[in-house]
């Protein structure tokens, strides 16, 4: 939840982008503060995902500032104007789980190798060793350390996510995105992965950005949401607020249009 004196980790202003002579985001505007969890919900198409990867410049905007708060440092990084030798030291601190909890994990790699990769690139050495590090990670997410040795495709579908969970939160992030972790999954077991986040943000005071299409789910998870529709934030508010009494009338449709969940979350 947010601290009562929240102070912003990531902030993004006028984020535009174009591919060729389309505008897929319309100048959009947002904070995430330090500790909470912002939800972006919206329909397929509403640009939710570019934005994602604009926050993390896993894509580049077409214009528009992007500014990352350390928590280690007063200063203030322009994460668009950062080098790009600057930008890999940094992806440290910004970490994302993918949709596809299949293409997100290469088939060719054990687990170890998977977990053990973001130690690798960015040099650390945990204290109690890499696979002792790689074991409590595997705990973390509700996975015995067995599955070092096993490849993703001897894993279920809600497996999966949970070792690119696991990868994501391996050097303590300062903000994590979750692109639709749970759209793949059943929905008994996209229940279990939202507890497993919802978990792990309180243990840990993640600051997580929670992109989905589903307003139950936002709600339940999350502290503010923003709703995207054609490429452009159209309200914005807690979660009491934008759930309980939408202004739009197109949060006021996507509120309509998804029934509430069928498996009871904790």
């Amino acid at each position: 939840m947010i601290a009562p004196a929240a102070t912003v980790v990531l902030e993004a202003q006028n984020l535009i982008k174009d591919y060729g002579a389309s505008r897929v985001v319309h100048g959009v505007s947002l904070q995430l503060f330090r500790g909470e969890t912002l939800g972006l919900v919206g329909e397929s198409g509403s640009g939710k995902s570019t934005v994602a990867r604009m926050l993390l410049r896993l894509i580049e905007p077409t214009s528009g500032s992007l500014t990352f708060y350390p928590s280690e440092s007063s200063a203030s990084l322009n994460l668009l104007q950062l080098p790009s030798r600057d930008m890999r030291r940094l992806r440290r601190k910004l970490a994302i789980v993918f949709q596809d909890p299949y293409a997100a994990l290469n088939p060719r790699m054990t687990v170890r190798q998977i977990l053990s990769e973001p130690f690798a690139i960015h040099r650390e050495n945990p204290q109690q060793g890499v696979d002792a590090r790689l074991a409590e990670l595997l705990a973390e997410v509700g996975l015995d350390s067995s599955a070092l040795i096993r490849y993703p495709h001897e894993f279920s579908g809600g497996q999966r996510q949970r070792i690119n969970i696991a990868r994501a939160i391996a050097l303590r992030p300062e903000v994590l995105v979750l692109d639709e972790p749970v759209s793949a999954l059943d929905v008994s077991v996209g229940a279990q992965v939202i507890n497993l986040i919802r978990d792990l943000q309180r243990r840990y005071g993640l600051t997580c950005l929670f992109i989905s299409h589903s307003m139950p789910l936002v709600r339940y998870l999350c502290d503010r949401v923003a709703v995207m529709q054609h490429g452009r934030i159209v309200e914005t508010g807690s979660w009491q607020q934008v759930c309980e009494n939408p202004v739009e009338a197109y949060t006021q449709q996507l509120l309509a249009a998804t029934p509430e969940m069928a498996v009871s979350l904790k």
